[in-house]
This record gives C-alpha cells, sequence and structure tokens, in this order.
C-alpha cells in the first residue's frame, strides 16, 4: 500500500477507516456458573460449573479462563499456536498476572494491555491495526476478568459478604478471544475510533457507569462526526459495561448533543445477566463481560447477516487501589469497533 493511502484511512481526529479490512476468523469464550445461568446461557461455548475452573486460586482460574478461551478460538479457526504472528491481551489484576501466567506457554509475541473493562476493544483496535497494515496475517486479541479476583483486588473478600447498591455492577467471569485475519469470514473490523480519558469527578467506586458513561458519549460522538454517519446507519451501538444505571446517563448524555441512540443501543452489562432474577443489581461488568457477549451472541448475528453494522464500544474505568484509597476520581476510556456483515 502506498503512503498516500495510508494517510487516507485516517478519518477526522480520532479515527481510522481500513481500506483492506481484516476480518474476525473465529472467537472463542468461557464463562463462569452464573453467567452460564443468564440470558445468553445457551449460547457460550463453555460454561463452568466450578467457577475455580480446577485451579486453587481465583487468580489462576482467571489465567485457565484465558487459556481455554484461545484454545477455543484456534480450534475453530483451524490455526496452531505457531500460526498466530502476536497476541493483543490484558485483564483487570495488578502487572496483568491473569494474561501473563496464562498465556505463557503458548510462547507467541505478547502485547499485554490495560484499559480496564474496554480491553476488549482496545486489544481489536490494535489488533485490527496490525493487520491492515499487513504487518500479521493472523492475530489474537484477547481479554478476561473474573467476579472473585476482581472483588479481592478491588473491594472486598468475598468472605466480607458486604451489601452492594443498586447502582453496583457484577463483574463478570469469562474470557473471550477473537482470532483476525486476512483471511475471509463474515465478518469485518471496517473502522476504528480511539477514545481519550475523560473524567466527571465520579468517586463512587461501586457506580462504574456513572463513571464510564462519559466516556462512551465522547467515543461515539466523535465517531459519527469522524465517519459523518448518523445512528440509524447501525443496525445496533453496543456499550460494554455501563449497566442499567450508566446506560440512562449514556444516552440523556448523547441528546444532550443531539444524538438520540435509544432505540438501536444496548449495553452487554444489561443483555449478559437477568438483574432482577441474578441480584447483579445494574447488571454486569468487567474486562470478559463485552468480550464474551460479543463473542457469543453478537457477533453470530453479525455472521449470519442479522446485524450488517454494528458499533461495538467497550468501556473501562480507570481506576486502582491506590488512586481510590487517595481520594482519587474514577476516569473513563471507552473505544469503538465498527463490525460489519462479509
Amino acid at each position: 500500500m502506498e503512503q498516500k493511502d495510508f494517510f487516507s484511512q485516517i478519518k477526522g481526529s480520532q479515527s481510522l477507516s481500513f481500506q483492506k479490512p481484516p476480518y474476525i476468523l473465529a472467537s472463542g469464550n468461557v464463562v463462569g456458573k452464573k453467567e452460564g445461568e443468564g440470558p445468553l446461557g445457551k449460547e457460550f461455548d463453555v460454561i463452568c460449573e466450578d467457577d475455580k475452573f480446577g485451579a486453587d486460586n481465583w487468580e489462576d482460574a482467571e489465567s485457565t479462563l484465558q487459556k481455554d478461551a484461545v484454545a477455543l478460538a484456534l480450534g475453530k479457526a483451524g490455526l496452531e499456536a505457531k500460526d498466530i504472528r502476536y497476541i493483543f491481551a490484558g485483564d483487570l489484576l495488578g502487572q496483568n498476572i491473569a494474561t501473563s501466567f496464562g498465556l505463557m506457554d503458548y510462547e507467541i509475541p505478547l502485547f499485554g494491555l490495560y484499559g480496564a473493562c474496554s480491553t476488549a476493544g482496545e486489544s481489536m483496535a490494535l489488533g485490527a491495526m496490525c493487520v491492515a497494515a499487513g504487518y500479521a496475517k493472523n492475530v489474537l486479541t484477547l481479554t478476561s476478568s473474573h467476579f472473585a479476583s476482581a472483588e479481592k483486588q478491588f473491594r472486598f473478600p468475598l468472605e466480607y459478604a458486604n451489601q452492594r447498591p443498586l447502582s453496583a455492577t457484577w463483574t463478570v467471569t469469562g474470557s473471550g478471544a477473537f482470532v483476525l485475519s486476512t483471511t475471509r469470514s463474515k465478518a469485518r473490523i471496517t473502522g476504528i475510533t480511539t477514545g481519550k480519558i475523560v473524567d466527571y469527578g465520579v468517586k463512587d467506586s461501586m457506580n462504574m457507569g456513572a463513571a464510564m458513561a462519559p466516556a462512551a458519549c465522547d467515543v461515539i460522538y466523535h465517531h459519527l462526526l469522524d465517519f459523518e454517519r448518523k445512528p440509524e446507519d447501525y443496525d445496533k451501538i453496543i456499550t460494554g459495561d455501563l449497566g442499567k444505571v450508566g446506560k440512562e446517563i449514556l444516552i440523556k448524555l448523547l441528546r444532550e448533543k443531539g444524538i438520540d441512540i435509544a432505540e438501536i443501543h444496548t449495553d452487554c452489562g444489561i443483555e449478559i445477566f437477568d438483574c432482577e432474577e441474578q441480584g447483579t443489581q445494574s447488571g454486569g461488568s468487567g474486562c470478559g463481560c463485552s468480550a464474551v457477549t460479543l463473542s457469543a451472541h453478537f457477533l453470530k448475528q453479525v455472521e449470519k447477516g442479522a446485524l450488517k453494522r454494528i458499533l461495538f464500544v467497550p468501556t473501562g474505568a480507570l481506576l486502582s487501589t491506590v488512586s481510590f484509597n487517595e481520594g482519587q476520581s474514577v476516569p473513563g476510556i471507552a473505544h469503538a469497533i465498527v463490525i460489519e456483515h462479509a
């Protein structure tokens, strides 16, 4: 591709439109027992009845999630580890330990990422850029989260049995892996919009939806601006982890900008759980939430042609135990991925 062709892929201030869109060749997903009991239970590849996945502790369990999701994605794609040029992966744990311990046996060059719950979007965006630019024929993008390991790190040990407010979301136990490739398939990534850090000063770590909704609003607004599109140009706009509270805030913020997505918007955190029946308060969240919901549910609809074009917008809250305990606010970030039926 000539240099002028590369520059012609740049859209507006934050976006890229790929001239040679990478295909989503295959995906794999693994979830825990609670996720398997939810509305999407019949669609997941693997549901494990033991949330420790045969491991000795929660962190090793999350590593096992990643390992199994990669095996599923590779198997569906008909590929082996040696066929993958790079992995783009991350999780919620300190130093990305679920990723490093989960993937080291594959011996594939790794870019370790952290975008909190937006990591599914970040990894897919970077993987798509890599394939579209001709740097790799096949790459893997991967994320995971685990309810127990996240609670242990960010909130309270499970034994504490603390009360959860209605604004809280339930960290999804799950991992989703995607093979992005130059090989044709029924779905492809045609564009991306990279999000910015947005901070509205929210300090409530139990209200992630409120912290992340402004970032989702910002990236959706700039995506539509960069691509000169309207909401109706998409069959669905799918955020990652806002839950019921964040969804209401997002729709209100976009309406203030003259954009109404209410009719076509949904959120993976709302789709994956029955909030009333399963007691998940506002819904689901976590790195694995958007990844497994895309893999098990929405990607299949794109491949069938039931959805022609979707905007996939995983959302992340950029906090740590240190920043929270020091009284800092919770900034948010979101990334937008255009996925189309091929």
